[in-house]
């Protein structure tokens, strides 16, 4: 199966230009599903339907949440699908597995006070000026973190104040900067400059990467979890916050103060207005406040 694993990979590079991200989450979801099969003592020529759901029950009961199980669904319906059209089983045995239906779980968030807190804590230390730039940034745009580590420093348009950003899909969009988040990068600049000439020879360097770890690598995804779980214990929040959470606050912030729910969206980068409405659920005062603006006898 790991063959045909590889080669159901390389179609989705090739021929439907999925990021490596994307990539990485199939690769995840079939490994999971051979292992499980061999476990079974099955062959993938043998996967019907009640053995998927076999798989998924057995996920289930491990704490699974139902986004990751839609995600499993979607991952081995396009996988035997695609053996389906190579001829290397005879039809889609997974064409009706159904995906469980997934739980609304309204975003978490911080306040403004909190955010500010995070933000004029004293960045000190060898790597601060870029841990800086990089909260700032995160709040500032709304990004990904996975599209913040892949960020490049020509990405940056200094003059217009936008940096490119390339998306899900590597769909590219791009999106305003704050002035104090270009400030901090500005900032950063120099000991980026100094990670890069002192690098460590036993890695790979690029050299156009923003965002750079102690040896002059591109920092990981990881990384910068790592790097908000520090500076979340030093502003003594006591909850957990991950950098997702940044791009909840910048949604919700904007929407707070009157920002246009479509553009919002454009912001995010989401393909679907339905997903950045989630946002509106959070703050039922925004309904009331646009009612009363816009409507001729709202007042």
């Amino acid at each position: 199966m790991l063959k045909e694993i590889n080669e159901f990979l390389r179609f989705l590079e090739i021929q439907r230009n999925y990021s490596p991200h994307t990539l990485r989450s199939y690769r995840i979801d079939l490994e999971q599903f051979r292992e499980f099969l061999e476990k079974k003592g099955k062959d993938w020529r043998e996967v019907d339907i009640f053995l998927a759901r076999e798989f998924l029950a057995y996920l289930k009961n491990k704490g699974l949440s139902s986004s990751s199980l839609m995600r499993k669904v979607a991952s081995l319906k396009s996988f035997f699908k695609f053996l389906a059209l190579r001829k290397y089983i005879s039809g889609n045995p997974l064409r009706v597995l159904a995906s469980p239906k997934r739980e609304k779980t309204l975003p978490r968030f911080l306040g403004v006070e909190e955010m500010e807190l995070i933000l004029t804590l004293p960045f000190e230390g060898k790597m601060g000026k870029r841990d800086r730039a990089i909260l700032e940034l995160l709040y500032s745009t709304g990004i990904r973190v996975s599209e913040l580590v892949n960020l490049n420093l020509e990405d940056i348009d200094w003059q217009q104040e936008f940096i490119k950003v390339r998306g899900k899909g590597s769909k590219e969009r791009v999106v305003p900067v704050g002035e104090k988040a270009l400030i901090a990068i500005e900032e950063y600049l120099p000991l980026r400059q100094k990670l890069l000439k002192h690098h460590r020879r036993d890695i790979y360097v690029e050299p156009s990467a923003l965002f750079l770890n102690a040896w002059g690598g591109r920092l990981t995804s990881r990384s910068v979890e790592r790097i908000v779980e520090k500076y979340i214990r030093r502003a003594s929040l006591k909850k957990k916050v991950t950098p997702h959470q940044f791009r909840h606050s910048f949604a919700t912030h904007l929407l707070e103060r009157g920002a246009d729910l479509r553009a919002v969206q454009e912001l995010l980068g989401h393909s679907s207005l339905s997903t950045t409405q989630v946002y509106t659920h959070l703050t039922p005062s925004l309904i009331r406040r646009v009612y009363l603006k816009a409507h001729p006898r709202g007042k």
